[in-house]
């Protein structure tokens, strides 16, 4: 199985922001693909990213890597980042790994940001 079938990343705009939706795997064979949709995406115009989560049915420590660099180089170009809730297991590596507290979330791709 290829990384493209792994995961899928839909990249749309929003009223203030540019929403990547992931699907499927984010793990040491597919992270890359995050970053390289990241750095196709045209994020100018855009004062907040937000990663959709809520289609990950896996991840592992190469992928909260690649959420925290994708986290990384989006503040680096003054925008803000969000991320959705994903699946049980995605909240739960986030949780005991203390990352979530270091990530804003938000109920949905297009919900107001606090």
């Amino acid at each position: 199985m290829g990384t493209d079938e792994q995961l899928r990343i839909a990249t749309r705009r929003g009223s203030d922001r540019l929403i990547l939706a992931l699907e499927g795997e984010l793990d040491m064979a597919s992270s890359t693909l995050l970053q390289e949709a990241l750095a196709r995406a045209n994020c100018e115009g855009s004062g907040t990213v937000v990663l959709d989560l809520r289609g990950v049915r896996f991840l592992d420590s190469s992928g909260l890597k690649a959420i925290f660099r994708a986290r990384k180089a989006v503040r680096e170009r003054g925008q803000q980042f969000a991320v959705t809730p994903g699946s049980a297991q995605v909240q739960r590596l986030l949780s005991i790994t203390h990352l979530d507290e270091h990530l804003r979330t938000i109920d949905s791709p297009d919900a107001l940001l606090t």
